[in-house]
């Protein structure tokens, strides 16, 4: 299930687009909890569900010729979680250019409401044919509009 208004508590910053997810016996690895990487799949599962959500799936990106891919991760792992334990991941955009760059933010919860993972994502705009990038279209600008204030992840003055 995912929603958009959650109550803010425990989350870094208000009404996160949150994700419920469960870790599965595929996610844990040798040191019997969830693998980093399934961290990341965590996030790019939100991040995608939020996009779609807004509006702007894949069918959406490919009309317009556009699409914003990820040319950077950065994750802060905090505490383990272990197979059949439900989480929550909240993400917020904290950073658009209006030219050609976002950021999210994640937040990974579990039941308790004890954070185990911090991370955000920089994406870049593409022209989908060429891979190159590219000025955003008119509708992500206003689509991915802010819904997070992070005063580090605001633009740089002109």
């Amino acid at each position: 299930m995912t929603g958009m208004n959650e109550p803010a508590e425990g989350w870094d910053y208000p009404s996160p687009f949150i994700v419920n997810l469960t870790v599965k016996p595929e996610h844990i690895d040798d040191f019997q909890h969830t693998n980093n990487v399934v961290y990341l799949s965590f996030m790019a599962k939100t991040a995608w569900d939020h996009s779609k959500a807004l509006g702007l799936d894949f069918d959406a990106y490919r009309k317009l010729g556009k699409g914003m891919v990820v040319r950077r991760h950065e994750m802060d792992y905090f505490a383990p979680s272990f197979e059949g334990e439900a989480l929550r991941m909240g993400t917020w955009i904290t950073g658009n250019d209006g030219r050609l760059r976002l950021r999210r933010r994640f937040q990974l919860i579990n039941e308790k409401g004890a954070t185990l993972l911090r991370g955000l994502s920089d994406f870049v705009c593409i022209n989908i044919e060429s891979g190159r990038a590219v000025r955003m279209p008119p509708e992500f600008v206003s689509t991915y509009a802010l819904t997070a204030d992070e005063p580090a992840d605001r633009p740089a003055p002109k």
